[in-house]
């Protein structure tokens, strides 16, 4: 009598474990960063805030959590920070800019980390092979914070890439939010102060943040170079 009863029961589990297994969430996870692209690619989110485009009837400290919100979810579909970071100090000068943009960066990197920890790293963790790859996989775990204050530090990883290859790490939330938070202030600010003051190029402020700025992506590619040879020296040892 109750056998009739056992078998949905029994296939509603297996149907369960189907779409929960590893595979099935990476596919979710494919479905959801194609759509955030195409999403990006159609409406182009980032040349409306750079050109100024933002809701007139929202303003003060209500529009900077707006914007910083919207630049989180921006940068989780990969658009690319520097013009967010621009735009944000067109629209709220050098502080209430920086502030929007740091906020939203620790924003959309945790919602990436979220995303690529949950959805992804089941699935493709196994797949990781290689003495390069153990490598670098060991130093994020061993030095989370360290690890990711010098990758936002120094630009040479795009951050959309940075973001999920730490979610198939060990590393834990914290010392990658922290390290986020802290690391992106440097370069963060110098888009911002570019932006904030794009009408008077000219000006001290505007030529000194072009100079960071030009010197923070040479540093970054000459630490990345580095960078690569040393994990490639610890994995052949």
């Amino acid at each position: 009598m109750l056998e009739p009863a056992v078998r949905p029961a029994g296939f509603a589990l297996r149907c369960s474990r189907a779409l929960l297994s590893p595979w099935s969430r990476l596919s979710l996870l494919v479905v959801l960063l194609a759509g955030a692209g195409a999403l990006v690619v159609a409406y182009e989110p980032h040349r409306v805030l750079a050109d100024g485009g933002w809701p007139p009837q929202v303003g003060g400290v209500g529009a900077v959590v707006l914007f910083g919100v919207a630049y989180g979810l921006c940068t989780a579909a990969f658009v690319p920070r520097p013009v967010l970071n621009l735009a944000s100090g067109a629209l709220f000068g050098t502080q209430a800019g920086l502030a929007a943009a740091v906020a939203g960066t620790v924003l959309g990197a945790g919602i990436a980390f979220m995303l690529g920890r949950a959805l992804g790293r089941d699935a493709l963790r196994p797949l990781l092979r290689g003495r390069w790859v153990e490598a670098a996989d060991g130093q994020l775990t061993r030095h989370a914070f360290r690890s990711t204050l010098a990758i936002r530090l120094f630009p040479g990883v795009p951050f959309a890439a940075a973001n999920y290859g730490a979610a198939l790490s060990r590393m834990g939330y914290a010392p990658f939010l922290l390290g986020t938070g802290l690391g992106c202030v440097p370069n963060t600010a110098a888009y911002v102060v570019a932006g904030s003051e794009a009408a008077s190029p000219t000006s001290p402020a505007f030529l000194l943040s072009a100079g960071f700025i030009v010197v923070s992506v040479t540093a970054g590619a000459v630490v990345a170079w580095r960078k690569r040879h040393r994990l490639r020296s610890s994995a052949a040892a």
